[in-house]
Order: C-alpha cells, then sequence, then structure tokens
C-alpha cells in the first residue's frame, strides 16, 4: 500500500492518489479557473472522477477530463443523465443515502446544503441536488468530501457512521460556511486532519485557512493548507 497523496488544483478540484493506487479526480475545474496552475490546466489521468453538483466552477471540464482519461463518473443521477446525453457511458449515478463500489473503494453520496444548475446552450439546466462523497480507501480509512455546502446538523451523523479522518470543507463564505462553521463541521464530524476548500479563488470568497487554525487547532485538528498545484501525502 502507498501513502494517500493530495494534489490541490485550485478551488475545489482535487486529483487524490489512494493506498492502492487509484486515482480521484473531484470537481473537475482547470482550464477557466484562476488558481490552477498553467501546467496542470490538462486533464489528468484519472480512474474515477465525482462530482459533488452541477456548477461551472465544479464541472466546467467534466465532459473533457471524462473523455481524455476515460474515468468512471460518480455524481447525481441527474448528472449523469445530462452526461449520457453528451456522449458519456462510464458513468455510475447514485443519489444521498446510497453506497456503490466503484474501482475497488466504497463510495457514499451524503447531503449537502446548496444548488445545483449549469448552464448549457444559454439556458440553466437542473443538475439534481448538490452532495457530498465518503470514501473507504483500500486501507479501510475514510474520506469525507463536503462538495459546496452550508454547516447541517447531520454532520454529526456522518462523523458517527462513517468516522472520517480527514475532510474537505469549503470555507469561503458567502456561498457556502465560513471558517467558523466551517470548524463547526470538524467538531461535528470527528475529523483528524481538514483541507480548506473553495477559497481565494476569487475576491468574494474571504474566508481563510488562518482563520480556520485558529479555531481548530487548539481542538487538535490539523489544517492542511495547500497551494494549488502542491502535492501532500
Amino acid at each position: 500500500m502507498q501513502k494517500l497523496s493530495i494534489t490541490w488544483l485550485g478551488h475545489s478540484t482535487f486529483l487524490l492518489r489512494t493506498p492502492g493506487g487509484k486515482r480521484l479526480l473531484f470537481d473537475p475545474w482547470l482550464r477557466e479557473n484562476p488558481s490552477c496552475p498553467e501546467a496542470m490546466k490538462k486533464p489528468p489521468r484519472a480512474d474515477v472522477i465525482l462530482v459533488s453538483h452541477g456548477h461551472g466552477d465544479h464541472m466546467d471540464d467534466l465532459v473533457l477530463c471524462a473523455r481524455e482519461s476515460g474515468a468512471t463518473v460518480v455524481a447525481m443521477y441527474e448528472l449523469c443523465d445530462w452526461l449520457g446525453r453528451k456522449g458519456l457511458q462510464n458513468v455510475e449515478p447514485m443519489n444521498k443515502g446510497g453506497s456503490q463500489q466503484v474501482a475497488g473503494l466504497t463510495i457514499t453520496m451524503t447531503d449537502a446544503r446548496h444548488s445545483s444548475g449549469y448552464i448549457d446552450g444559454g439556458q440553466m439546466i437542473y443538475m439534481g441536488e448538490p452532495a457530498g462523497f465518503v470514501i473507504r480507501l483500500e486501507d479501510q480509512r475514510t474520506i469525507y468530501f463536503a462538495g459546496d455546502t452550508a454547516l447541517f446538523g447531520d454532520m454529526q451523523l456522518i462523523g458517527a457512521h462513517h468516522t472520517p479522518e480527514i475532510a474537505f470543507l469549503p470555507i469561503g463564505d458567502r456561498y457556502t460556511m465560513g471558517p467558523a462553521d466551517a470548524a463547526r463541521a470538524c467538531q461535528m464530524l470527528g475529523v483528524r486532519q481538514v483541507v480548506p476548500m473553495h477559497w481565494g479563488t476569487f475576491p468574494v470568497l474571504t474566508g481563510t485557512p488562518g482563520e480556520l487554525k485558529r479555531l481548530v487547532e487548539p481542538k487538535g485538528i490539523q489544517v492542511l493548507e495547500l497551494k494549488p498545484g502542491e502535492t501532500a501525502e
């Protein structure tokens, strides 16, 4: 088994290498992502692409990345239906509360409090509800990718039921949780480590990892602050 590897491509786009060597791409937004390093704007090699919801800053490069990599796309039913109409067949639709096995991993879809619509041909297309994911890795550890969300009480249930060690949480505020609510989420989830996302891309996203650190590090929770393009193991 290898170490879990986490690469941040800016905003909410991550590339993970699991202990078993699978490559997971989350919320692919590369070409127009101002935080994504120029050298990393091309579709990466991936085995599985997980999409939390249908906003452009989370899926503008989804079709391109899926076609280039041949990866299996895991997303909400309605979003997968739209992908099928774009000619993508390697999709595994699901819905909240359900789990499935993909590439040797157990993927569970969780709730998220947000919205989900994509502009296609000048029209806003409904992409199903937003969601998060819990992934059980080959070494039986679990990680939680919240997607874009507000703080909600059932994060306590996610923590109790899945016991994630690492949470990927938005902290930018305005469109998602800010640092204070993300800190509360860390406690509800019972995680040991948090990876902040959806911050710093635009001036309107004012939450910072520094604020989150001040709130959670005294409680023994580590903040894994990455720079765009940086990898941590």
